[in-house]
């Protein structure tokens, strides 16, 4: 990790890069303009890191050639640990599927001033807009289930909920692409509904949004993004809170 006069204002980059020098010098030259570096050389290495809660990123760069796990693959498992940005990096242009997969793409050799542009341009797939001060669980909720229920019975009411989270995110995204408003403020009320009886604030308040805004298809999209995010969120406080 490196930190020579980090400003606190920029984001912390998590630099996954196998070839040494490449990591070395482009985090040297970050380091130097004040951002927080993390650094990986392959993408196990970088999601122990992050299973392990050692890297907090808000952007990731991440080679796109890699040993091991790559490509869309570590992509996907990248936005399951974290919220970060995700930029491809490389000396060549990458596959077009896999540009797309990212939040944005950087040849090399770049510099602080290129990454400052490239965020800019690009808002993450997965944004984190869901506020943080927003609790995953309503702690009056989880006190009270826990002076009716066992432990592992609460552990399968929320896993239920994250399955069903999951299953209502794809068909979200169908009624969306297919214009269908009804459908998108039926799933929404039904959100705001299961996931306000559970507890579950921050899936509650998306579904809200959507069964609200449901004949604005575009705001809907970027709310199913939220709803991905509190999914992911939701998953981690249930392996925290009730491991298996």
């Amino acid at each position: 990790m490196l930190g020579i006069g980090e400003k606190h204002e920029l984001a912390t980059v998590f630099l996954i890069d196998d070839d040494l020098i490449s990591r070395e010098v482009i985090a040297t030259v970050l380091t130097l303009h004040g951002h927080l570096v993390h650094t990986a050389e392959t993408g196990d290495s970088a999601l122990e890191l992050l299973g392990a809660g050692v890297v907090e990123p808000g952007v990731v760069l991440m080679d796109a050639q890699l040993p091991g796990i790559k490509g869309t693959e570590l992509i996907r498992k990248l936005r399951e640990g974290c919220d970060a940005e995700i930029i491809l990096i490389s000396g060549s242009q990458p596959a077009d599927e896999l540009v797309k997969e990212a939040d944005g793409f950087l040849l090399k050799p770049f510099g602080p001033e290129d990454l400052a542009r490239v965020i800019g341009e690009h808002k993450p797939k997965h944004p984190q807009i869901v506020e943080d001060a927003d609790p995953v669980i309503n702690p009056e909720t989880l006190a009270q289930f826990r002076q009716l229920m066992t432990e592992a019975t609460i552990r399968e009411i929320y896993a239920a909920v994250v399955s069903d989270l999951h299953k209502r995110q794809g068909v979200l995204e169908k009624a969306i692409t297919e214009g269908n408003s009804e459908e998108v403020r039926r799933l929404g009320h039904a959100i705001k509904g299961g996931c306000g009886m559970a507890g579950a604030m921050q899936a509650a308040r998306i579904g809200a949004t959507l069964e609200s805004k449901s004949d604005q298809l575009d705001n809907c999209a970027t709310a199913v993004d939220q709803l991905y995010m509190a999914t992911q969120r939701l998953e981690r406080m249930l392996e925290k809170e009730f491991p298996a």
